[in-house]
């Protein structure tokens, strides 16, 4: 089984950047969609991105096409998340999180909590107004 240790998260100014990594370790990463996910006090954890195996696929919750940007080196058994102009309500706790035993799939299908199965503990982001 995964255990996945999230970092980089901070506070940071409307319109700045931060960039998240998650490092994989255990019996689950090879072969995995990988995704992120947010949630905010009070707020259900709603879905951010997600990776194929491949790294061919990406998909994106529509809030954060064309600022975020989700990647992942299979080697380094890492998952990271560029976050660029950051908006208030972009603040909150970011899981990264191990989906389906896919190699062969794309990412887009795999946008639902109960997609995954194991999560990290999460790393904070605020951004100011």
């Amino acid at each position: 089984q995964a255990q996945l240790v999230e970092s980089g998260g901070g506070l940071v100014q409307a319109g700045g950047s931060l960039r998240l990594s998650c490092a994989a370790s255990g019996r689950t990463f090879s072969g995995h969609v990988m995704g992120w996910f947010r949630q905010a006090p009070g707020k259900a954890r709603e879905f951010v991105a997600a990776i194929s195996w491949s790294a061919g696929s990406t998909s994106y919750a529509d809030s954060v096409k064309g600022r975020f940007t989700i990647s992942r080196d299979n080697a380094k058994r890492t998952v990271d998340l560029q976050m660029n102009s950051l908006k208030p309500e972009d603040t909150a706790v970011y899981h990264c999180a191990t989906g389906p035993n896919a190699p062969l799939s794309g990412a887009y299908y795999y946008t639902r909590v109960r997609d995954y199965d194991y999560w990290g503990q999460g790393t904070q982001v605020t951004v100011s107004s």
